[in-house]
C-alpha cells in the first residue's frame, strides 16, 4: 500500500458471508489503514464508495475513528505528517523484522483541535491534494494523447498526407487523409524487414539528436557542490515527462574543473545504469553524471518527438534483451539500432500539435511542485496551530 489520501492497489472480492467471518481484517469506509511491516506507518483513508467495507493483509492494520469526536480526514493528515511518520519509526518494535502495532498508533501523542476546526484543516488541505491530482491526471492524458498520436504517425504511417503526395497520387482530394490507409506510395525496407513511407529513411537516434555523456566532478571536493546547477543521475529519474530539479547541485567551479559539461532546457536525458532506460525532458540548463545519456534535439526536431522517439528505443532494447537482463546502456546500442527518421515535414506537424500539449503539462508540472510545497509547509503549522483556517 503506498502513502495516499485513498487505499490503493488491487483489491480482494469476497462474498458477503465469508466477510462476515473475517471481520477483524475487514476495513470499511472513513477507516485509517497502515502498513505493519516493511515500510512501516505508510497511512491511506478508505474511500466512501460503492463498497461497504475492503478486505486487509495480515501486514496491515486499521483504525475506526469516531466521527463525533475526529474528522477521519484530519486524522489521516495527522499521521501523514513528518513529525507523526518520524514518531511512528522511532518507537517501531525493532525485534526481527521491524514492526509496528496498533498499541503504538493509539498512544500516539495528537493535537486534536475541536471537531470543526479539524474538518475546516482537512478541507484545505485535501483542496490542495484535489488540485495535485487533478493536474497529474491532466497531464497523463495529455502525454497519453500525445503518444497516441506518436503512434498512429511514426508506428502506422497515418500522418496526415501532404498535398503534394495527394497530387502525385492524382488524387488530390485526399489531402490531409491518413498516409498510409488512403493509399500513400510504401517502400519496403530490408533493415527493417517492413515497409516504411516513400521518401523516409532509416538511421538510427543520432539522425535526430546529437548524444553525449556526462562526469561525476570529485565529491571530495566540497567547492563543486552545492550551487545551482541541477545535477542529474539515475536516481533523479521519476515517472514525470520533464526534470525540474535533482537532489544534487554544481556549483560555477564543479562545472569548470571536471570534464562534464551543461546541457539545454529541452534535452532529453535517459538512463543507461541503475534504473535503466528512463527518459526524461530537462526544463532547464542541467548537468549529469556517467550513468545517462543526453540526446540534443536536431534543428527542426522538437523535445516532444525526442522524448517518444527515445523510449521507442529503449522498448526495442528491452525486446532486444528478451531473455537476458537489461541492466545497461552503452553507445553501441545507440548507434546500432535502426529507427525511422521521418521527413522534416512530419516532424513539424507533429509539434506543431504536441509541443503545446508538452507546454501544458510543464507548467502543470511547475504548478504540482508549488502546491506540494505549499502543502507541505501548511501541514505542520496546522497541526501545530502556528496557522488558523479562518
Amino acid at each position: 500500500m503506498g502513502k495516499g489520501r485513498w487505499v490503493s492497489g488491487d483489491f480482494v472480492f469476497v462474498t458477503p458471508e465469508k466477510a462476515d467471518s473475517l471481520s477483524a481484517n475487514c476495513a470499511k469506509p472513513g477507516d485509517l489503514v497502515f502498513t505493519q511491516r516493511g515500510t512501516i506507518g505508510q497511512v491511506a483513508l478508505v474511500p466512501d464508495n460503492e463498497a461497504d467495507r475492503y478486505l486487509i493483509s495480515q501486514s496491515q492494520m486499521k483504525l475506526s475513528v469516531d466521527p463525533t469526536k475526529a474528522d477521519a480526514l484530519f486524522l489521516f493528515y495527522v499521521f501523514s505528517s513528518e513529525e507523526h511518520q518520524n514518531y511512528i519509526q522511532q518507537n517501531a518494535i525493532r525485534t526481527g523484522v521491524p514492526h509496528t502495532n496498533l498499541s503504538i498508533l493509539r498512544t500516539t501523542p495528537l493535537r486534536m483541535p475541536e471537531l470543526d476546526e479539524q474538518k475546516a484543516i482537512a478541507k484545505v488541505l485535501s483542496t490542495l491534494d484535489a488540485k495535485i491530482e487533478l493536474n497529474q491526471r491532466m497531464n497523463e492524458e495529455l502525454e497519453g494523447m500525445a503518444k497516441l498520436l506518436y503512434d498512429y504517425w511514426f508506428v502506422q504511417y497515418d500522418f496526415p498526407m501532404s498535398a503534394a503526395h495527394a497530387a502525385a497520387l492524382g488524387m488530390p482530394h485526399l489531402t490531409g487523409h491518413p498516409y498510409r490507409a488512403s493509399g500513400g506510395p510504401m517502400t519496403y525496407h530490408q533493415t527493417l524487414k517492413r515497409e516504411i513511407p516513400k521518401g523516409w529513411e532509416v538511421g538510427n537516434i543520432f539522425s535526430v539528436s546529437d548524444v553525449g555523456g556526462g562526469a561525476t566532478p570529485s565529491k571530495k571536493a566540497p567547492e563543486f557542490w552545492g550551487g545551482e546547477v541541477p545535477f542529474f543521475t539515475p536516481t533523479d529519474a521519476r515517472s514525470e515527462t520533464f526534470c525540474m530539479d535533482t537532489e544534487d547541485h554544481l556549483s560555477p567551479i564543479g562545472i569548470k574543473n571536471k570534464a562534464t559539461r551543461l546541457y539545454p532546457k529541452g534535452t532529453v536525458f535517459i538512463t543507461a545504469r541503475g534504473s535503466v532506460g528512463k527518459a526524461m525532458i530537462i526544463s532547464k540548463e542541467m548537468a549529469m553524471n556517467q550513468s545517462c545519456y543526453a540526446l540534443c534535439p536536431h534543428p527542426g526536431i522538437g523535445s516532444a518527438f525526442l522524448y517518444f522517439h527515445t523510449l521507442s528505443l529503449m522498448d526495442h532494447l528491452r525486446l532486444k534483451s528478451s531473455g537476458s537482463v537489461f541492466d545497461s546502456i552503452v553507445t553501441n546500442d545507440l548507434s546500432f539500432t535502426p529507427a525511422i527518421a521521418p521527413s522534416a515535414e512530419a516532424i513539424t506537424a507533429f509539434g506543431q500539435i504536441v509541443e503545446p500539449m508538452f507546454e501544458s503539462i510543464l507548467v502543470n508540472q511547475i504548478q504540482t511542485r508549488e502546491l506540494t510545497t505549499l502543502r507541505d509547509w501548511l501541514l505542520p503549522m496546522l497541526m501545530n496551530g502556528q496557522v488558523k483556517v479562518s
